[in-house]
């Protein structure tokens, strides 16, 4: 229990599909890759931070 299989990730997809519908998706997953992207940047900006106060 917990994992999750290819059935289950199918149904998931299946719904967002109906939730957002097909024109939607792709400006979903842009958006999400660029939260993503910047949810990144931000933690090794913060990593780089930490790393400049500790030398100091």
């Amino acid at each position: 229990m917990g994992r999750i299989g290819a059935s289950e990730l199918l149904i998931v997809l299946l719904v967002v599909l109906v939730l957002f519908g097909a024109r939607k998706l792709p400006e979903l997953a842009r958006s999400l890759g660029a939260s993503a992207k910047e949810f990144r940047k931000g933690i090794a900006e913060g990593a780089s931070d930490d790393a400049s106060t500790e030398s100091d």
